[in-house]
């Protein structure tokens, strides 16, 4: 028992002589100073830097009301300015704080200047702000806040809702007049003569830009002529023709549209010869109507100055009718009938080609055909401009029909032309 305590006594002691010994050690570690010597100098550096900018900051609070525009120089690219040198050797010592931070650059990091004040002198001169705090006249927000109007706001807001046209009107009329006087004993003969051609040309088209048009051309023509040598007239036409043409078209591409096609035409007034008691045709007498079923191909060529249509109608059908019996026979209708009908096909090319500015070339094709009979019809009217309101008409017009009398002379062609020289305008 006796040697269980002084073992005990002996552990005591053993662990509080250690305990004191790790005390001391610990203590002298403290007491020694181990930092380095560059790491106290850049927490010192950033002390004084904070010190610094505290003053920077106090000092240019307590100047809000005279502000110093001269503190953009700490963030720009570093200068050396005179002034800042010349400040540090006065006498009196007093040194702007933002001078003696500059200067302290320039003691100690003189490797940061990367301009002088010589240099900005050349380049242009210092700006200085303007201790007058400049203020707009006017608000930006309120230049760009919408203004409501009380009046507005009241009455009622009246909107026009234009509704599209999808019509287009044109028209062109021409009045040609002629004189030819020949004296009764002029050595080559002849006869005095007067005679006049008035021609009319109406459009109405409707085009709503959704594949669908409708295109109506009305024409009418009529030419008067007076000579002495026909006894039994006083006046005959040299020229007839009233035409209605309607297309109704729905846009397959491009150029190409489903089209149907109605074609009506007759005339004004008596056919007449020369000394002829007889009388050869009349309103109504003939009238030819001729419906199709086919395509057209909208024509725009050389840059816009060739334009029309080309109609290709493998279904057509043609009405000819007469309202005198006695001129049945001329026309193909048996005699005693007033009508005969039958079907074929067709083809219709209507084409205007301004071929100058002066000169502009009309054509009209059209051709039907049963393959039992065939009648073809070229219209050309070339018009010369001579200025706005005058202009010259050379006017040539071969036909074929196969489905009237022959001619002794002539055959189933026909033929007629004139030059005329008068009054024109267009719309």
């Amino acid at each position: 028992m006796k040697i269980l305590h002084i073992a005990i006594v002996a552990m005591l002691f053993f662990v509080g002589h250690a305990d004191a010994q790790v005390r001391s050690r610990h203590a002298k570690v403290h007491d020694a100073d181990t930092v380095p010597v560059i790491v106290r100098s850049y927490v010192d550096s950033l002390q004084v830097g904070r010190m610094r900018v505290d003053s920077l900051f106090a000092m240019r609070r307590d100047s809000l009301s005279a502000p110093d525009g001269r503190y953009y120089r700490l963030f720009v690219p570093l200068t050396f300015y005179h002034g800042i040198v010349g400040n540090a050797f006065k006498l009196d010592g007093n040194i702007p704080e933002l001078d003696r931070s500059l200067l302290d650059v320039y003691l100690h990091r003189p490797d940061l200047v990367v301009s002088t004040q010589s240099q900005l002198d050349r380049v242009g001169p210092i700006i200085e702000p303007s201790a007058t705090p400049v203020k707009p006249e006017t608000d930006i927000v309120d230049l760009v806040s919408p203004k409501v109007d009380d009046d507005d706001v009241v009455s009622p807001v009246q909107i026009y809702v234009e509704k599209p046209n999808f019509w287009k009107f044109s028209g062109d009329y021409s009045l040609q007049l002629f004189q030819n006087y020949v004296s009764d004993n002029w050595y080559k003969g002849g006869e005095s003569n007067y005679s006049m051609i008035a021609a009319v040309t109406l459009q109405a088209n409707y085009n709503n830009k959704q594949r669908f048009q409708w295109n109506n051309k009305l024409e009418m023509r009529l030419g008067l002529q007076n000579s002495r040598g026909d006894t039994l007239h006083t006046v005959r036409a040299s020229e007839d023709l009233i035409r209605y043409t309607s297309k109704l078209g729905l846009q397959a591409s491009k150029h190409w549209y489903y089209t149907f096609q109605l074609i009506a035409s007759t005339q004004f007034m008596r056919g007449l010869r020369s000394n002829d008691p007889r009388m050869y045709s009349r309103f109504l007498s003939p009238l030819y109507v001729n419906p199709s079923l086919g395509m057209d191909y909208k024509v725009n060529w050389f840059k816009g100055r060739m334009t029309g249509s080309i109609h290709l109608a493998p279904v057509a059908y043609n009405l000819t009718y007469v309202r005198d019996k006695e001129l049945a026979t001329r026309f193909g209708i048996d005699e005693g009938r007033h009508a005969k009908n039958d079907f074929g096909s067709e083809v219709t090319v209507d084409l205007v080609w301004q071929m100058s500015k002066d000169v502009r070339w009309k054509t009209r094709l059209y051709g039907y055909t049963t393959y039992h009979r065939m009648q073809m019809e070229w219209e050309n009217t070339f018009t010369f401009v001579v200025n706005k309101y005058i202009s010259s008409n050379l006017f040539l017009y071969p036909r074929f029909d196969d489905g009237v009398k022959r001619d002794d002379k002539y055959g189933f062609f026909q033929f007629k032309e004139y030059v005329s020289l008068g009054f024109s305008y267009g719309i």
